[in-house]
């Protein structure tokens, strides 16, 4: 089998405007190549090419001739990848030492891990870390059990802490103030989500952990030392607010906070009813409550009845297990706040919505949830949708 080489300009990066002049160099320095035309044994040509340290794409055409003199040609691309001796270790891909703990695989497992933060822009605040929430959304991170995770991993994203160091235009805080960081660390500044504030809906939006920075590296979280962002995405913190407890406000908070307001759960005397009382489901009754609500709880769970009225204050608590108790409150609540992060039935929710009711699903199960199409459009209308957090 023998293999032809051409160039395909448009396949190759745009920094690579002369990568074929290159390839060619490069063929011929590993005596690849000797001379035109570029015609040579496909299982050496391959085995060459491991050896050769440049990263165009090559469009290659295979001529085969077999024992029936048959003539084909097939196209395909094969991406020739730098060794991997030759990239960064997190350890030393910026200036500042940092450390944490990390999971390395889809196993989960925490272990010490160290890596670097950047060097702190002009426009970044670079602060201690004291305290960082543990999100149930961490945990499906560290197992990617969302299909995007990359490791490895260093989760958090509820952070606060103590300001260190400021850049020359960082004119929000300085050395010494109390600060937070949330879901996000950066955004592309210029589409009509970000001009409206609206930055968690930008298509280029930077999560805070296993996301990729405008520099192309890896970004990592809040179960770490210190952090590095731009100051757009610090919250300055208040001074009599304690750091401890507040810090699950950065994304549990702003999670149930955003859904009540933007959709008009928050009028004193409305019925809402709040689905989980895990850390979301916590939040999202306070919240509630301080607007005024009538809230009940809705748990697979009675051991927590007396936690969610008697130390939340919800009015009351529904069993999503006992059909009695389901069937006794159908039509009694114009919105529900469901924050659970495992697959769960949603139709028996429904029926306990009054006509143009609201569901709104805050929880991140790691899988799609299952709604028939009947059982909403019979009788009056209900809204069913997810909400993504917002400041």
């Amino acid at each position: 089998m023998f293999i032809q080489l051409t160039y395909l300009d448009s396949s190759l990066p745009k920094n690579d405007a002369d990568s074929a002049t290159q390839i060619v160099a490069a063929f011929r320095s590993t005596a690849i190549i000797d001379s035109p035309p570029l015609r040579y044994p496909l299982r050496h040509l391959l085995r060459r090419l491991r050896q050769i340290r440049i990263h165009p794409l090559l469009h290659l055409r295979h001529n085969i001739r077999n024992k029936f003199n048959l003539n084909f040609s097939l196209h395909f691309f094969l991406s020739l990848k730098k060794p991997q001796s030759m990239a960064k270790s997190p350890e030393t891909e910026h200036p500042v030492v940092a450390y944490g703990w990390g999971a390395r695989d889809t196993s989960g497992v925490f272990s010490p891990f160290k890596f670097s933060r950047r060097a702190t822009g002009e426009n970044d605040v670079q602060f201690k870390v004291l305290y960082c929430g543990v999100c149930h959304s961490d945990l499906h991170m560290a197992k990617n059990e969302w299909g995007f995770s990359q490791y490895p991993i260093v989760p958090g994203h509820e952070i606060v802490g103590v300001v260190t160091e400021v850049g020359a235009k960082v004119k929000k805080v300085k050395v010494g103030d109390k600060v937070g960081v949330g879901c996000l660390v950066g955004s592309c500044g210029d589409c009509g989500q970000c001009n409206s504030d609206l930055e968690n809906y930008c298509p280029k939006q930077i999560l805070t952990y296993s996301g990729v920075y405008t520099d192309g590296t890896i970004t990592y979280g809040g179960y770490s030392n210190l952090m590095v962002a731009a100051e757009h995405f610090i919250i300055r913190w208040p001074e009599n607010f304690p750091l401890d407890i507040g810090a699950p406000l950065l994304c549990a908070g702003i999670t149930t906070y955003s859904p009540l307001r933007h959709f008009g759960l928050d009028k004193p005397g409305l019925s809402v009813g709040i689905v989980g009382l895990g850390g979301l489901g916590h939040v999202a009754v306070k919240f509630a409550k301080a607007f005024g609500t009538k809230v009940t709880v809705i748990s697979t769970s009675l051991s927590k009845k007396k936690e969610a009225i008697e130390k939340l204050g919800a009015d009351e608590f529904l069993v999503s297990r006992d059909p009695e108790q389901m069937q006794a409150a159908p039509g009694t609540l114009d919105g529900i706040i469901d924050t659970v992060s495992a697959v769960h039935p949603i139709v028996p929710l429904v029926s306990l919505l009054k006509p143009n009711g609201k569901l709104i699903l805050v929880g991140a199960p790691e899988k799609p949830l299952e709604l028939p199409g009947f059982p909403p459009y019979y009788g009056e209308e209900v809204d069913i949708g997810e909400c993504n957090w917002r400041a």
